[in-house]
Formats: C-alpha cells, structure tokens, sequence
C-alpha cells in the first residue's frame, strides 16, 4: 500500500460546505434582483404621488397654503354723495385712514433681528422713535383723539396682538407715517361730511363707518342715508391681504401684503327736490314760529305745485348727523312725514270741490245757515255761536262754518265723499321716497256709523300727515291733477350720467274749472272787509292773491276718551299765488299755548309765502282779490 508522498501536501476531498460560495452567490443576486424591483416601484409610487400632488391636488393644496397667511378682504367702494336741485352738496364722504398697529407681533420679530444686530436697540427705543413721529405728522389731536407722543407710546407698548391708534386721518400723512415705519399699519376709512349741519337732518339723515358689519365700510342708519343705502353705497371690490392668522381681518404691516383683485364701483349720487335755500328759510321761520308759539312742534312743506316736487319740509326740531348719538327720538323723526293728526278744517276743501264739481252749489249760492245741526246722534256746532243766517256758500268756508259744510256734505252724500277722499291721496302713503311715512287714517266705507259723516267733512274722524294734506291743495293749485309729492329728483353715476326718476303717475279729481272756482272761493279765507273777514286774514300778502284755509283740530284726551277743549292741532293750508299758481305751503302746529301766535298758523304763512315770492321772482298778481260778501 502506497504511503503518502513526501514532499507535496496532501488534497483534501470537497466537503458540501465547501459548495455555499457558489449557493451564496445565486441568492445575493435574487436579493439585489428584488431590491432593485421594490426601489423602482418605490419611485414609480412615489413619482406618481408626485404627479397627483402637483397635477390633481395642486390648486386645493396651494388654497389651503395660501389660506394660512392671505384672507380675502372686500373693498368698501366710495360713497355718492346727496345734492339739492341746483347740486349743492348736503353730504359726501372725505376719504380718511385709521392707523393700527400688532404690538405683539411686531416686538417678537423686532427681539429675534435684535439678536444677530445688537445695534437696533430696544423694542422701546423703536416705540418712542414711532410715537415721536406720529406727534410730529398729526400733531397732539385729531377728531377729538389725542395724538401726543405720550398717548401713541403707551398705546404702542401694549402687550395686545392688535391696536387703533387713531382713525380718521388725512391719508397723506398716514402715507408718511407707514412709509417711515412699517410697524404702523392703515385702513381705509370715509368721514360722511354734512356741510349744512343741522339743515334738514330729518330728511337727509346720517350715515358713519361700522366696523360692526361686514365689510366695514360707511352705511346709513337714519333718513334717506338708511333708505338709499344699497344706491348710495356702490358696489364693494375685492383685494387679498396677509393677516396674522390666515382667517382673521387683521394685516400685517408692511409693503406688498396686499394685492387689489377687482376694484370697487363708487356709488350713486342722489339729487332732491330741495333748494338748499328755501329749506333754510323756512326751516328757520318754523322754529322760530313755534318756539313763539308755545307749540311742542312745528311743521312745514312747500310743493312745486305743477311737478310735486318738495322744495321745502322742515320740522322745528334737528338733530347734528355727525353726533347724532346724542339726539332724543323727537330730534329724529320727520314729523311732516311720520305724525298723523285729524287736520279740522283745511279738511274742507273735499266738501267745497266734490260741491262745485258736482254742480249742487256755486260760489254766490246761498245757504241758511242755523247754529247747529243733527247728525244722527250727534249735534255739530259752529266755533263761534251766531244766529241763524244767510251765508253764501263762498262764506260757508272763508267763516269755516261746520253746520254749512256738513250740509252741503249731507247733499253730496257719503259713497261720492268716500270715493273724493279717496282721490285726493288720504288714507295710504304718498310714495314720496321720504322713509317713516304714515298713511294716515280713513274709515272704511262699510264700517261708518250714522255719526261718522257728521265728523269726516269737518276734519274729524279721519287723520293724515302734513304731506299728505299739503297735497290735497296742491291738487286745487294744479288745475284739480293730483301729482303725488316726491323728493328724489335724479340718480347720478360715478361717470355724472344723470338719471332722472320717474315722475308719479298724476290722478285727475276735478276738472280744471272746479279747481279755478275754488281756489277763486277760498280768497276769501284771508279777505278782511268789515264784517265779511275771513278766517286768515293775517296769511294775506301784499301784491298777491292768496287762496288758503285755516285749521282747528281738537286733539283727544286720553282720560276720558274724548275731544280736548285744550289742546289742539293749528293748520293751514295755502296756494302763492292765487291766479297763477306756482307753490303750496302747508303748517302743522302741535297744540300751541297761550300766547299771542297760538291761535292761528296764518301769519306763519306769510312770512313763508314772502320769502318764496322774493326768492323765486314771482310777479306780483295783475288785480287785487275782490271783496266777496260772505255773510247776508
């Protein structure tokens, strides 16, 4: 047997471990075969992630992005203005900014800048730089705010995350205090101007910024400023700014945090009826007339007697429309528009005109007048006993006789005077565009009483307002064509094209004749001839023929739910001039007391109709009014 050789190693016979190297190697590429398979899938799921982040989702995901830190703000657009007819301007709007700051936000990024610029100094020393600023610009005061470097400093330093220093600031030197600091922020703002202050309050009425609604911007809370508002206001803009919390109204101070999306349509302007000047006239002889007077108010209208336009309507108490917060609910209300009151005898005029109209009297007729007269249950007297006797039926309304005009009434009859009380405007609104309109009061036809058509001739039993009644006597005026009353004369775009509104659909009651006789009739209200005087004979001007009635209303006592003797409502109602008829003016005076103008509203008249004649160059009449007789 062959021993080992000598000198070469002996080999050693594979084992099955030495044949894993080569198993080894197979699964390593498996693995890395599979390896390469699961990345790519990885890329390939991430890629199309990718590709639905960036395609599909993309606009949600940079709303959502952009939500964080930019809110969309709309754009307060610049309020119209309101004019009288010759277009002076009894309010505007001034564009003014508040001034704000976000002390909180400001002081943590002005602490973490300070750390790699120590040479910034404090927070405080930048606060009163600021507050230093803002005195130098504005001074110590403005709209009543102070302004002093004092009071911005401690407003500055609040620990708060938001601030006003002060609103209503010039905007160009609000402009030199942001661009100087830009810790300081500014939002726009509009001051509602009332030129004429109390002028006409109660119809214009106020309007000032709300920050309460949304969007902030100028809205009208009183007159014509709250009933206008949608006309006035225009249409809002729209800009996107960058906020402190991505939802809330809040800007960040600073250049380029906001963008303007869609600018803002301005708008309207609204153009009255009014004349600037008559209105204060007149506004000022009704004030001073009833404080003479003793009333607890004091009203009046003045019509165009062809256009119904109101040229005047004045009320003896105003209010300031810039601090209107401070005027009692009295001071408000636009008393010619909104009290009712049963307006006596100027209510008369139905009776005369339905009567002519009709043919059952004219103006020489005579009527046996006796002291009183029986209404069904009831018995009307006359104001001032007299016996019986013969009064023409012109004399029936210049002495304001109850007992004739209820029988010329009873000949009319009560379906026709129900139908005339209707054509003549009484009982619902004027649809004048003044808000707070009353409509007054008519008793339905089917529900008068025997007694009723013994109170509704004479003024009683039935109430409007002082419009109202103003227009009944510019119906007569008018050549018996009622035109319902209106205030609003045009609308005027931010271009100044000129829109004006519809004039009121005009209702024919009489006819032109019947119109002409009464007014030539109711002369004789203000003829003062021994023992033929009127009623009114202080509403009399020189040079003019003047139609017109007088009223006394008994007011009702509450406590015994009945007719006052004491308290009364005063009217009169007359048309300048008689013979050619330009205005109708009508007075209201809320229970006048003890003095020597209480018991008559007639010289008021005058002082109006004197005005109005000067004013507007009204030729004096070709003949004076002839003394009529009244009383046979």
């Amino acid at each position: 047997m062959p021993g080992p050789s000598r000198g070469r190693p002996t080999r050693r016979p594979l084992s099955v471990r030495g044949q894993r190297p080569k198993r080894r190697g197979g699964n390593s590429r498996v693995r890395i075969a599979v390896g390469r398979l699961l990345l790519v899938l990885a890329l390939l799921a991430a890629g199309v992630k990718l590709l639905y982040v960036q395609g599909v989702q993309a606009d949600e995901l940079s709303r959502l992005a952009q939500q964080q830190r930019a809110t969309p703000i709309e754009i307060p657009a610049e309020r119209g203005t309101i004019t009288d007819r010759n277009g002076n301007q009894l309010a505007f709007s001034v564009e003014a900014r508040a001034l704000y700051a976000v002390p909180k936000r400001t002081r943590t990024n002005w602490d973490e800048e300070r750390k790699n610029k120590p040479s910034m100094g404090s927070y405080d020393d930048r606060v009163q730089a600021i507050a230093k600023f803002i005195e130098q610009t504005l001074g110590t005061e403005v709209a009543g705010q102070k302004t002093d470097a004092t009071t911005m400093a401690e407003k500055l330093g609040r620990d708060t995350t938001y601030i006003e220093l002060v609103d209503n600031v010039d905007p160009a030197k609000a402009a030199l205090i942001t661009e100087k600091y830009f810790d300081v922020g500014a939002e726009y703002r509009a001051v509602r101007v009332y030129p004429n202050g109390t002028l006409a309050s109660n119809i214009i009425g106020a309007a000032n910024w709300r920050k309460d609604q949304q969007p902030a911007a100028t809205h009208g809370l009183l007159g014509l400023e709250n009933s206008q508002d949608n006309t006035l206001a225009g249409r809002y803009g729209k800009r996107i700014v960058d906020t402190m919390q991505g939802n809330d109204n809040v800007v960040i101070p600073g250049p380029g945090r906001s963008r303007e999306v869609a600018a803002a349509t301005p708008g309207k302007s609204i153009e009255l009826t009014l004349d600037v000047d008559t209105q204060y006239a007149v506004q000022r002889l009704v004030t001073d007339y009833t404080a003479k007077s003793g009333a607890r108010s004091g009203s009046a209208v003045v019509l165009d007697v062809h256009t119904g336009e109101i040229l005047a309507l004045a009320n003896d108490k105003v209010f300031d429309p810039i601090d209107f917060g401070k005027a009692t609910d009295d001071e408000k209300r636009n008393v010619a528009v909104s009290s009712v009151f049963e307006p006596g005898s100027v209510n008369k005029i139905v009776t005369a005109a339905t009567a002519i109209e009709d043919g059952i009297y004219q103006p020489d007729s005579v009527l046996t007048v006796d002291p009183s007269i029986k209404i069904a249950d009831r018995v009307v007297k006359d104001a001032t006993y007299h016996p019986t006797q013969d009064m023409t039926f012109t004399g029936v309304f210049a002495k304001s006789s109850n007992v004739g005009t209820l029988m010329a009434a009873q000949k009319i009859g009560p379906d026709r005077y129900s139908d005339m009380l209707r054509l003549f405007g009484l009982g619902k609104r004027t649809q004048s565009g003044l808000p707070g309109e009353e409509p007054g009061y008519v008793p339905p036809r089917n529900q008068w009483s025997g007694s009723t058509f013994g109170n509704l001739p004479i003024g009683q039993g039935l109430s409007m307002t002082l419009l109202q009644m103003t227009g009944m006597y510019q119906t007569i005026a008018n050549d018996g064509l009622r035109v319902p009353p209106r205030i609003i004369r045009a609308e005027i775009d931010e271009n100044g094209a000129r829109r004006e509104t519809a004039h009121p659909e005009a209702v024919r009651v009489v006819s032109p004749k019947t119109a002409k006789t009464v007014r030539d009739m109711f002369r004789a209200v203000v003829q003062n001839s021994p023992g033929q005087t009127g009623t009114g004979p202080s509403a009399a001007l020189p040079g003019y023929q003047i139609a017109g009635k007088t009223g006394t209303a008994q007011q009702t006592d509450e406590k015994c739910a009945c007719y006052s003797t004491s308290a009364y409502w005063i009217t009169f109602a007359g048309i300048l001039p008689a013979d050619d008829p330009r205005y109708v003016v009508g007075i209201m005076l809320d229970n006048p007391q003890g003095t020597q103008y209480s018991g008559s509203a007639a010289p008021l008249f005058h002082d109006i109709a004197s005005y109005l004649a000067q004013r507007y160059r009204i030729p004096m009449s070709t003949e004076q009014s002839p003394v009529v007789p009244l009383v046979l």
